[in-house]
């Protein structure tokens, strides 16, 4: 039996998710990292959106899965990645939630970036 609470998004802690209409580029060293038009755009109670991108639009070669792991008891397990290219600057700069709760289900085989940790995550609307 786990010990990790686990909550459901409401009016005090709002989260939702819906397609961003327009095109998510996330670099780092000069390299294009991720290119996608298909990204999700994650909305956290009064946190910034998150954009989380389909794996198949992010180029995982780049990427070195790391043993870094955390909780939040409204998404789940997030296990976390560093950007070969970007050396300290991008250790644990990925994360993914693999098995996300039913409520964020839509996340699952996604990933999302720190914004302080990549040179950049473009947003270029279409």
């Amino acid at each position: 039996m786990s010990d990790k609470p686990v909550k459901i998004p409401g009016p005090d802690h709002p989260i939702t998710v819906e397609k961003n209409p327009d095109r998510v580029i996330v670099k780092v060293a000069g390299q294009v990292i991720a290119d996608s038009r298909d990204a999700l755009s994650l909305q956290e109670a009064n946190y910034p959106a998150t954009q989380y991108i389909p794996r198949r639009d992010v180029d995982l070669t780049q990427l070195q899965r790391t043993d870094n792991e955390t909780y939040c008891p409204y998404k789940g397990d997030a296990n976390y990645f560093s950007v070969l290219a970007g050396g300290e600057k991008t250790v644990n700069a990925v994360w993914t939630y693999e098995h996300p709760y039913d409520s964020v289900a839509d996340i699952r085989d996604h990933v999302a970036f720190y914004p302080d940790r990549v040179d950049s995550i473009e947003i270029i609307a279409d």
